[in-house]
């Protein structure tokens, strides 16, 4: 028999023992739950020297594995007597295996993973296999979350061993917008929101960068955009941006960045006030203007030197045209070209889609662009939905695929909008034809930007983008039909992200609230 088939003896033998419980118990804290898990009642300990092996050589896995114990530990000390403990109840390491030797990070990812505490041949250690490294980060996190510090036994401690969960994610594209345009948000706060991501097992970090109010990146092939951030010191130079997409790299998540236009791009002309329709009527970017679209395509090209994923976004959103009629100069460009504004709309968007294909980039649109001229679109747009429910349904039967954000359930700067409605929000809603549903990439919350900053962007965040979270991992016939029934575990991960320094709102109200009065973090 082999390695496999003798470990699912084992498995089958201590199910029908009684000794392993599979299926979703309410004693199983795991967020967001796994597709299979099974577990027994057994305690385990881990040793001081607790470590790991793998037949897989990288700095990423090292430094992910160093990050775990640490979130483990919680700055606690351990000072047990192990000589005290049955041997057979300690865990010494976590023996890792990856299959593939390729490392690098980027869109549909196999995040797949299986995780066996302890390993039925060496019960010394855990044992968790991956395709990929980045399938053994989500397994690190899930370990993580398994293992406790007991104040009684002063230890590392792992109940209701042995455990064997194999997993993998429902969706591929699993997001979280931050925008630093509204407020400018200090590098060490995004790494910080990047840390948490991990932790629910979010992938992929939507950095709205700029906006009518500011532009704070740096861009070298026109130097003088960045005159439009607030101030001097509320800028991230080319290096601070390399530095988060690499941070969140190592953490299993793409970055992608956005530049909105033509709309939404008032800052712009700070620095170069001729893309400005007139000094006076400051946006959109001036469709009749060349120099509009060599700047679009020096921005795409210096992005293209640090943002790797393999999507940028366009925006294309909430453009109000007037600028361009109202305008003398642009108007007869219009007039001499035969288009309306609606028709300039339309060659805005497409000409800047040409700009990042020619790139390297597939797109990313705001769903206006598809309202308009669906048809005309580049068929390596992802259509980015916003506006409410049914869009996505018509993006995937035209064959485009589909990001789904829908503002009345995952806008994160909707206060009113409690963790229930995030978490029941369903992507697939009445898409049954299953190659239409695997148009559907994911989904993703986002947090505008109009009133957080450093002080409050975590309380706002979380823990209602964890109920997202959860939507888009979860296997679908695994998830609570009732939001109530995984309102403990909710909880129990809010404080999780709490003991690991992330300022997570109680769960009981409404988005970023503040505990009602004393009490337990679970009963918050």
């Amino acid at each position: 028999m082999g390695k496999m088939g003798s470990e699912m003896l084992i498995y089958v033998l201590l199910l029908m023992a009684g000794v392993l419980a599979s299926g979703q118990s309410s004693q199983v804290k795991i967020w967001p739950m796994p597709a299979s898990v099974s577990y027994g009642h057994t305690h385990l300990y881990l040793t001081n020297d607790f470590g790991f092996s793998s037949n897989y050589g990288s700095e990423i896995l090292k430094d992910a594995f160093d990050r775990m114990l640490a979130l483990i530990k919680l700055d606690h000390v351990i000072d047990a007597n192990f000589s005290a403990f049955n041997s057979s109840s300690l865990l010494q390491g976590l023996h890792i295996v990856i299959s593939s030797p390729n490392g690098q990070l980027q869109y549909d990812v196999d995040e797949s993973y299986k995780l066996i505490v302890p390993s039925p041949e060496k019960p010394a250690y855990a044992h968790l296999e991956a395709k990929t490294v980045y399938g053994a980060l989500q397994g690190l996190q899930t370990f993580s979350q398994l293992c406790y510090f007991s104040v009684t036994s002063r230890v590392l401690q792992i109940d209701m061993s042995p455990w064997t969960i194999i997993d993998q994610p429902r969706f591929s594209y699993r997001g979280l917008l931050i925008d630093t345009s509204r407020h400018y948000l200090p590098v060490p706060v995004i790494k910080k929101v990047i840390d948490s991501m991990s932790y629910a097992k979010l992938n992929v970090m939507h950095w709205h960068i700029v906006d009518t109010q500011s532009f704070p990146l740096e861009i070298p092939s026109y130097p003088k955009l960045w005159d439009g951030a607030y101030s001097p010191s509320e800028r991230y130079t080319v290096a601070d941006a390399a530095d988060i997409v690499s941070y969140a790299q190592k953490r299993g998540i793409n970055v992608l960045a956005e530049i909105d236009v033509p709309g939404h791009a008032l800052s712009w002309g700070t620095g170069y006030p001729s893309l400005w329709p007139s000094k006076d009527c400051q946006q959109p970017l001036d469709v009749s203007n060349e120099f509009t679209f060599k700047v679009i395509d020096g921005i795409l090209s210096d992005f293209s030197k640090i943002f790797n994923f393999k999507f940028v976004h366009l925006g294309g959103d909430e453009v109000n045209t007037s600028c361009w009629t109202t305008t003398p100069r642009i108007r007869n460009w219009l007039k001499k070209r035969g288009m309306n504004e609606s028709q300039a709309y339309q060659y805005f968007v497409l000409r800047a889609q040409n700009i990042a294909l020619s790139h390297g980039y597939e797109i990313i649109n705001w769903e206006e662009t598809f309202n308009d001229f669906g048809n005309k679109l580049s068929r390596k747009t992802v259509v980015h939905n916003w506006l409410g429910g049914g869009v996505a349904q018509r993006v995937v039967a035209s064959g485009l695929r589909c990001i789904v954000s829908n503002q009345d359930k995952w806008y994160l700067d909707h206060l009113d909008t409690p963790w229930q409605e995030f978490y029941a929000n369903e992507p697939l809603t009445n898409i049954t034809n299953l190659k239409q549903q695997k148009l559907v990439i994911g989904g993703e919350v986002c947090m505008w930007g109009e009133t957080v900053d450093g002080s409050d962007i975590e309380q706002t965040i979380w823990p209602r983008a964890a109920a997202a979270a959860e939507r888009l991992w979860t296997p679908f016939d695994k998830l609570a039909k009732n939001p109530r029934d995984v309102t403990g575990r909710l909880a129990h991960f809010r404080c999780l992200l709490n003991q690991r320094g992330v300022a997570a709102a109680p769960v009981a109200g409404l988005g970023r609230a503040a505990p009602e009065g004393p009490g337990s973090c679970y009963r918050q």
